[in-house]
């Protein structure tokens, strides 16, 4: 750990509509538990309004991104994501968070663990959560990161300059439960894990439209107490064990799109909703669409041919590129394609003075 006592060095970074803490690992104690006991300190958990810290009294703004170099030949650094719980003292590493994914490239090239390009530079990533790779391609004129530019993306104000992501082929399979629906105590389902486990939900099955105000779902006690029964449920049946301590998997209810997209979309972090969509959970929902026979089969509204998909979500949609194929000999089908277009910007650089422990 390079720093004194009193501080953390720092970059705060909105990555895609999440914000988070930007650190070096080495900048960080190696000891867990005392990682995490400083983070909570950083982010000002635990508090709901997170007053004394650097979190924004959101899950989607309470998150830290740890940045390494990497010593996978086929990675350039790698990336630790942790969620801070914002309530309660918990710092979890047991999901991805492929928002804050959009800021590792920019972070990696200011901090020097990689030489930036001209016009531009890729930083390819492995997401120490899962081992999955991905590759982040973004502006670097004269050597520096662009954060300015004309790419929009919904659910972040005014416009700033495109960070492509694209995810590489991932060993785990596409189903984990090895079907393409089960049946939760009723409720029919399908799981996907294309970089986020991913329990799709016809929201009409649940006897809610699927476009309510994030807010409205939060309130309704029978939604949540059902959503909280299928999660534990569907995490046993994942191979993810116990889940009443995690957030994922991610829940995503699924209605027919209203705005010309593939699918509108409300999802669950574990009970949040989420004002908009994860990149990750977008990956799955989309290729969870393209699986034939899927619960989506009879909600989206699928373009002809593969390619790119619109998700729709409370704040607007995000457009994911996906491209999905039967596996060798008819077997289960694999994610051949996934790409996304975010933007980040870096808010801050300097250091944080935590809460006194």
């Amino acid at each position: 750990m390079t720093n004194g006592p009193d501080g953390l060095r720092c970059m705060l970074m909105r990555g895609g509509t999440s914000k988070g803490a930007y650190v070096l690992a080495e900048d960080l104690p190696a000891e867990e538990e005392a990682r995490a006991e400083l983070l909570l300190r950083v982010m000002g958990s635990p508090d709901p309004r997170q007053i004394d810290g650097l979190g924004g009294a959101h899950p989607l703004t309470s998150k830290v991104a740890v940045v390494s170099a990497s010593d996978d030949p086929a990675a350039d650094v790698d990336y630790l994501f942790l969620q801070v719980g914002v309530e309660r003292p918990e710092v979890s590493d047991r999901q991805n968070c492929g928002n804050l994914l959009a800021g590792v490239g920019p972070f990696a090239v200011e901090r020097g663990l990689v030489a930036a390009g001209d016009p531009e530079t890729s930083v390819r990533i492995r997401m120490r959560n899962t081992g999955d790779l991905a590759t982040a391609t973004f502006a670097t004129p004269d050597g520096r990161v662009a954060y300015d530019g004309a790419t929009e993306i919904s659910g972040v104000p005014g416009t700033a300059a495109p960070v492509v992501i694209e995810f590489r082929q991932s060993d785990r399979p596409l189903l984990p439960t090895g079907r393409v629906r089960d049946d939760l105590d009723g409720t029919p389902v399908t799981c996907v894990d294309n970089g986020m486990p991913t329990v799709l939900i016809a929201a009409s099955a649940l006897d809610v439209v699927g476009d309510e105000d994030p807010a409205e779902l939060e309130k309704d006690r029978r939604l949540a107490g059902r959503l909280r029964e299928i999660r534990l449920a569907a995490g046993e049946l994942m191979g993810l064990g116990d889940v009443s301590g995690t957030t994922v998997p991610k829940l995503s209810l699924l209605a027919p799109p209203a705005h010309g997209g593939a699918v509108m979309t409300r999802t669950f972090i574990p009970v949040r909703c989420h004002t908009s969509i994860g990149v990750l959970g977008a990956a799955s929902v989309a290729a969870g669409l393209r699986v034939a026979g899927g619960l989506g089969e009879e909600i989206a509204q699928l373009p002809v041919g593969q390619g790119l998909l619109r998700i729709e979500h409370p704040t607007g949609f995000l457009d994911v590129e996906s491209v999905i194929e039967d596996g060798t000999a008819g077997g289960a089908p694999v994610a051949r394609r996934t790409a996304v277009v975010r933007t980040a910007r870096k808010i801050f650089d300097g250091t944080v003075f935590p809460r006194p422990a």
